[in-house]
């Protein structure tokens, strides 16, 4: 839901999302805004006057502790109140980190890494020793693209206004599908004050250049606005490494009175992202020379598209009563056309091409979201309920080539690209289709003015069916349904200190929805557990915060090796992890700014085996791929000068496997970046941002074999221009 206020704004004013555009001109923005307006016939709410940048940054002796968070339940509870982690990156912070690609902005936050790669858009996440888009789930605004097949969107973080991050089960809010994690994007949203335009250029090494404009305000008593387009290109960091992506996101208010809000926004992007899968081991290890070789064909494409449109409302009918609505539709066009297995071939020396693979994506989703949250008492004391349900339909055609074909081997350090090639037709092969339906419920007592009790229960339900296109016959029909839930408490020692305690159960589907084989619809849900106690802390009036959590999960039902038959798959698996969380953020004077945290943890597969040589093999007390068990992150800005800013930033990944026999290691890395800022006069600064400032080389996930590995970007650097008017 759309439930960010403006920081001025009042309990029960409007809280509506944008989402962002590309592939879209930004010159466009005026015809959008007159388009929308038309659309838009129904009325809104009034919100408390507020500026451009009100929820961006919080002043000083004020801590983030205090400040509401959307992630966390649909209750409206502020950080400290929450019994879980979470976190927000705010808009200031993306501007000082420079952060432009939002994979980079979320893998800055509390044991976050990216395990992204141009098979799942780049998107995919591990957190708390689980991974990918089954395990981790990301959100636009948030609603959620179902299906767990790559989410391409958002990526540029220009029109995004903050990012907020719950580590651990979140199946009560969001539904299957997270039990590492969730993570909400949140764009910027019209807001009531004056009307303030901003433009930015940026020029850097790698040939990248990107220009990106925002305008918002009120147009006047009860219509504002939103309007935020980019476009960025590199060259890249290998060889053919070109992309290029565009964003266009607008948004238009209508707040006819304090009661009632309506907001229509839509948002497209396009990219085109580097066509790069990796680069193989030679001999089992990595060869330096080869790091910026590009081993796929000179025809390669990659392209997504997406869209998404919503119409959100809001109502106060009554004294702490709000009923909040959202209708939204999503399109995604997802499509690749590349030589992507890439194997040394010993004895000719090459490097041997195989997979020529052409797919691609046409994935619907049409849905709502409806809840209604009521302030009351229960025994005499303050409670706070919220109920609702959310439908949506869902619909995935896959077309692919059979993933048959080769482009001929090539020399490892010049390969000559050649050109895609494929004897089987690239046509449809199957479309699933899912009905999804869920009812939540959660609930906030306050036992007395210290200690309160957060509870909650979501059901779902889904319908699905996959028909099978070349012999036009229905493969398969079933439905899934699951139950999570969550029981936490949180006791304030003080106003400013806060113990807290949670148990939460959610699922996972065994794979991503929308791409289910016949095979993998036999098998039911996973299903994992989490325990977790911790503490948050603000001191220093306000200027500094601290949190620490402790945490355990199990997840069961894994997908595992039949023992007595390698050839079967059976669903008894478990595997689990063990940790602890601290962040730390300190306004040291007016001067200095540091934000730091570390994740410690200890993941293993407790239950399951894989195939190998013909037979089963057991991984029990193997660390699960692409898991660090140790991620921490530091940055620092000081404001030597009124006009001028130093920053520095560190971020730390711990080893990880690149294969469940844990024989493969990708290794640790620490890269730093470097920012210095000069603030020109109130509405104009300039910067030069050093990324990887040493050029440490290192690699960023394994692709979908153990032997082929993703190259981690170099140093880049690059100078920033920002007006505003």
């Amino acid at each position: 839901m759309n439930r960010l206020l403006s920081a001025a704004a009042p309990r029960g004013a409007a809280r509506f999302s944008l989402p962002a555009v590309p592939g879209l001109a930004a010159a466009r923005p005026l015809p959008w805004l007159v388009a929308l307006a038309l659309a838009a016939p129904l009325p809104g709410r009034a919100l408390a006057d507020a500026s451009l940048d009100a929820v961006t940054v919080h002043s000083s002796g004020e801590s983030s502790l205090r400040q509401a968070v959307d992630i966390g339940s649909r209750l409206d509870l502020s950080v400290r109140d929450t019994p879980a982690s979470v976190e927000a990156i705010t808009r200031a912070q993306l501007e000082a980190r420079g952060d432009t690609a939002v994979v980079d902005a979320i893998t800055r936050s509390t044991g976050i890494t990216s395990l992204g790669h141009p098979g799942n858009s780049g998107s995919s996440l591990s957190v708390r020793g689980f991974t990918d888009t089954a395990s981790v789930m990301r959100l636009y605004d948030g609603a959620r693209q179902y299906g767990g097949v790559g989410v391409s969107f958002p990526f540029d973080t220009w029109s995004i206004e903050r990012i907020e991050v719950l580590r651990g089960p979140a199946a009560v809010v969001y539904g299957d599908g997270a039990i590492g994690g969730v993570v909400n994007v949140i764009p910027k949203k019209p807001t009531r004050g004056a009307v303030r335009n901003e433009v930015q250029a940026t020029l850097g090494t790698q040939g990248k250049r990107a220009l990106a404009f925002g305008s918002g305000g009120a147009i006047d008593e009860q219509w504002s606005y939103r309007v935020d387009a980019s476009g960025v290109a590199s060259d890249g960091w290998v060889e053919r490494g070109e992309s290029s992506a565009g964003t266009l996101s607008a948004a238009l208010r209508w707040d006819p009175n304090r009661d009632l809000s309506l907001q229509l926004s839509h948002a497209e992007g396009r990219q085109k992202p580097m066509r790069y899968f990796g680069t193989p081991l030679i001999n089992g290890a990595q060869d330096p020379a080869l790091r910026e070789r590009n081993y796929n064909v000179a025809d390669s494409r990659i392209e997504y598209r997406d869209r998404w449109t919503e119409l959100a409302a809001q109502w106060a009918p009554g004294s702490g009563v709000i009923v909040r609505s959202k209708l939204y539709h999503i399109r995604s066009a997802r499509q690749w056309r590349n030589a992507e297995a890439y194997a040394f071939n010993a004895a000719s020396g090459l490097i041997d091409r195989s997979d020529n693979t052409e797919i691609g994506h046409d994935q619907t989703q049409t849905g709502n979201t409806t809840d209604v949250s009521i302030d009351g008492t229960l025994w005499g004391r303050p409670n706070r309920v919220s109920l609702g349900f959310d439908i949506n339909r869902a619909q995935f055609q896959h077309s692919n080539n059979t993933y048959a074909g080769s482009s001929g081997p090539v020399d490892r350090y010049q390969p000559d690209p050649g050109y895609f090639s494929s004897a089987a037709p690239f046509i449809p092969r199957y479309r699933n289709e899912a009905e999804q339906y869920a009812l939540f419920a959660e609930n906030r007592l306050e036992l007395s003015a210290r200690w309160s009790v957060v509870g909650g229960v979501r059901f779902d339900h889904t319908q699905l069916s996959r028909q099978d296109l070349l012999a036009g016959s229905q493969a398969f029909s079933r439905s899934y349904a699951n139950t999570g839930w969550r029981l936490g408490t949180v006791f304030l020692v003080n106003p400013d200190l806060a113990l807290y305690a949670q148990a939460a159960e959610a699922a996972d589907p065994v794979s991503g929805l929308l791409m289910l084989s016949a095979a993998n619809a036999e098998f039911d849900v996973s299903t994992g557990r989490q325990f977790e106690i911790g503490l948050k802390q603000a001191f220093w009036q306000g200027r500094g915060d601290w949190t620490l959590a402790a945490y355990a999960i199990t997840k069961n039902n894994l997908l595992t090796r039949d023992p007595n038959n390698p050839a079967l798959r059976i669903q008894v698996g478990e595997r689990s992890s063990k940790g602890i969380e601290s962040t730390l953020s300190l306004q040291a004077g007016k001067a200095l700014h540091i934000d730091a945290n570390v994740a410690l943890l200890r993941a293993r597969y407790d239950d399951f085996s894989e195939a190998a040589g013909g037979r089963s093999v057991s991984r029990n007390g193997n660390v699960p791929t692409d898991v660090p068990e140790r991620v921490a992150n530091l940055w620092a800005g000081w404001k030597f000068q009124p006009a001028w800013t130093l920053s520095a930033g560190l971020r730390y990944v711990g080893k990880r496997y690149a294969d469940n026999a844990n024989t493969l290691k990708l290794p640790a890395y620490t890269t730093a970046d470097l920012a210095l800022q000069w603030q020109a006069d109130a509405d104009t600064t300039l910067a030069l941002r050093g990324f990887n400032v040493f050029d440490k080389h290192y690699f960023s996930t394994a692709y979908y074999t153990t032997t082929q590995w993703l190259a981690g970007e170099g140093r880049r650097v690059e100078v920033t221009l920002n007006h505003r008017f």
